[in-house]
């Protein structure tokens, strides 16, 4: 008779802490991590081929710490009571790093194995060699650290856990797999539905051809493209209606790079216009995707509503500096002009402390942007050297001071010096600039161009609400605000104190009932700003300098090129396309 061993097997992606040393936590969470879902689903295989051997029974517990509250000592006396265990903290951003130390610290005191992977660790393998204060504080806790991915390395880790012989680091940075055909990423329903929107993620294609100096998504998946098959892509979206989940995040940083797009789009197609499925997605996109023939067209009809453009600035020399070469001012108009044509919302990011940035260059900028590019939703962040950037690359190398808590690296803190720029001025345009663009005034034009476009007012009422109340309520980035926060008085950051019972509570719900009450009012606020529009008889007509025509005389009429920057790129692209053409310039007199 053989005897069934039982191997206790944690997933946890870490939350990471707000200024006050909270686990920044709620009761819905917003976008799901890919990453999780991703192990979720190539766990759920090894334990389907039974490729750790008949005689192991693998039990998995699946949490996402933004919605889910970790109970440290039960994993503890899970773990002991299993005839093996291992705690695998998943997609680890460096924001996150800190908490996974403090997710760790305990369990390895108890004995119990822990591995971390996910960006962090991939980033500084990649680009520092593994130069990080948190890194080799996460080696001398005797935790085994995994860079690179997961697909085809499954098995071996877990099965070194098992004979408890984890390897101090699995790199794999030089080896990345080829995704089609692997195990596809899959959230059971009832973590999904602890989400704001009861969203999903998957990626459909991973790598970047660009250069961005800022991302450290190349320097971690390549710049090769890699990608799921169009049947993967469908195994994904029926796997997840049949538990009756239809909304979803491609997280591909960028999907119109994906060389399969058009084959995976047409087979979202056929499902939605014949089959008659319902499901919609958001992806990400870069600025010159509009060139594609029929890619935005395909991809509204695929069921895209919502697309993330990286904008990132209006100022050339500003692209120019973020190696973002790719990003043309003169295609911003056209390129959002044809999204709002396919009645798809547009979020746009744009970054703050850029090196020739100014108080008040910014704030021209973004009134800039206001009148004349129609984006819908624009979300600001710091100019940020993420550990596996370039950016934070050159600044390790040169000594240039960095603040050191990565805590704080989540994009919506100072954590470098700017040469125009104080930290408290810098941290006062940031907060300016959404107060300059989520103006009453400015959310009803928005609201009036969605109404003209055949997008609904109500979701850019919904959308406007979350991102200004994100930063201004919350004090966090849209991008990681949920619904109702929770906080838990006991889960604080290591080092901070344990506020007692009698004053955390109060104070605690004192806080939740406050912010409950700023919310409902800035609803209310830009809510009769959407009944102003929708009562308008001929909202339908409504048009602006944003969403009027492009013409040759653009760059003559529009304030978007008339800065000394945009005119010495414009020029230069002049001269660019004259000689393309075999066009010479006038001799000088």
């Amino acid at each position: 008779m053989t005897l069934i061993k039982r191997f206790a097997l944690y997933l946890i992606k870490p939350s990471h802490y707000d200024d006050d040393g909270y686990v920044i936590q709620w009761k819905l969470s917003p976008i799901p991590s890919n990453s999780l879902a991703s192990v979720h689903g190539l766990v759920r295989d090894v334990i389907d081929r039974k490729a750790l051997g008949d005689n192991w029974d693998v039990e998995v517990e699946t949490i996402d710490e933004t919605n889910t509250e970790i109970d440290i000592k039960e994993v503890i006396a899970d773990c002991k009571r299993a005839d093996a265990a291992l705690v695998m903290l998943i997609g680890v951003q460096s924001n996150q790093f800190p908490r996974a130390l403090d997710i760790a610290r305990p369990l390895r005191v108890a004995g119990v194995q822990v591995a971390i992977g996910g960006f962090h660790v991939s980033g500084v393998i990649s680009m520092l060699n593994g130069e990080d204060a948190d890194f080799k504080t996460a080696q001398a806790m005797g935790i085994s650290l995994f860079a690179g991915e997961m697909e085809g390395r499954t098995d071996a880790v877990l099965a070194d856990a098992i004979a408890g012989t984890l390897q101090p680091l699995y790199d794999f940075m030089h080896d990345l797999p080829g995704i089609e055909d692997t195990p596809v990423p899959f959230m059971p329903a009832e973590h999904v539905s602890r989400t704001a929107y009861n969203l999903t993620s998957f990626d459909a294609g991973r790598g970047c051809p660009y250069q961005c100096s800022f991302c450290t998504i190349i320097n971690v998946q390549g710049r090769k493209s890699r990608r799921r098959s169009p049947d993967d892509i469908e195994k994904i979206i029926r796997l997840n209606m049949s538990q009756g989940v239809h909304r979803y995040f491609i997280t591909d940083d960028n999907f119109a790079r994906n060389k399969d797009w058009e084959a995976i789009l047409d087979r979202l197609i056929h499902m939605r216009e014949v089959e008659g499925l319902n499901f919609n997605f958001i992806i990400q996109v870069d600025t010159l995707c509009h060139r594609i023939p029929k890619f935005i067209e395909k991809c509204s009809r695929a069921g895209v509503t919502r697309v993330f453009i990286g904008l990132e600035n209006v100022n050339p020399a500003n692209l120019k500096d973020a190696k973002k070469r790719q990003n043309k001012i003169t295609e911003y108009r056209v390129m959002l002009q044809a999204w709002k044509k396919w009645h798809v919302i547009t979020y746009a990011g744009y970054i703050l402390g850029f090196p020739t940035d100014t108080p008040e260059r910014i704030m021209h900028d973004i009134d800039v942007v206001k009148r004349e590019l129609p984006v819908d939703i624009l979300e600001f962040f710091f100019l940020t050297p993420l550990p596996g950037s370039e950016d934070h690359q050159k600044l390790h190398r040169a000594g240039v001071a960095m603040d050191p808590d990565l805590n704080k690296y989540d994009l919506n803190h100072y954590t470098t010096g700017h040469p125009n720029m104080s930290k408290a001025v810098f941290e006062k345009v940031y907060a300016d600039a959404w107060s300059r663009y989520y103006s009453l005034d400015h959310v009803e034009t928005i609201m009036r161009r969605a109404a003209a476009s055949g997008v609904s007012t109500a979701q850019v009422l919904l959308l406007c609400t979350w991102f200004m109340g994100a930063l201004k309520i919350e004090g966090v980035h849209p991008l990681e605000v949920g619904w109702i926060r929770k906080k838990s008085r006991l889960n604080r950051r290591s080092g901070m104190p344990i506020e007692p019972a009698v004053l955390f509570y109060p104070k605690y719900y004192a806080e939740l009932g406050w912010k409950l009450a700023r919310w409902a009012w800035l609803y209310f606020r830009f809510g009769l700003r959407q009944l102003k529009v929708e009562r308008d008889a001929n909202r339908h007509a409504y048009t602006d300098l944003a969403m009027s025509p492009v013409t040759d005389h653009d760059a003559e009429d529009l304030e978007l090129f008339k800065t000394s920057d945009a005119v010495a790129w414009l020029d230069q692209q002049k001269r660019i396309n004259d000689a393309q053409h075999g066009i010479k310039a006038p001799a000088a007199e």
